[in-house]
């Protein structure tokens, strides 16, 4: 069951979500803290808007992936998205 929040997503942010959830260092506490939704939640998005075979892949990918799940007591994290960047107008230095 989708939250009514889930419900309200504009396509951009279903869009966004779904790149998030792609990048192995972006943990679904992160998603949760962006857009308001559950791992569970994005799970069910990610199947309803991907192939089925990409989404098959995208599980078995994330599946137990410490990098998508917070640390016990760890009440921190950081966005680890190339698009964050482009948000912020950081520039990234190169050495």
């Amino acid at each position: 069951m989708r939250s009514s929040h889930a419900k309200n997503l504009s396509i951009n942010d279903i869009d966004r979500i779904i790149e998030m959830a792609w990048e192995d260092r972006t943990p679904f506490d992160a998603i949760q803290a962006q857009f308001s939704i559950t791992e569970d939640e994005v799970i069910k998005l990610m199947r309803q808007n991907l192939k089925e075979s990409s989404f098959k892949m995208w599980r078995k990918r994330v599946q137990g992936r410490q990098t998508k799940h917070l640390k016990l007591g760890e009440s921190s994290f950081r966005f680890k998205s190339k698009m964050q960047r482009h948000i912020t107008q950081n520039r990234i230095s190169k050495k």
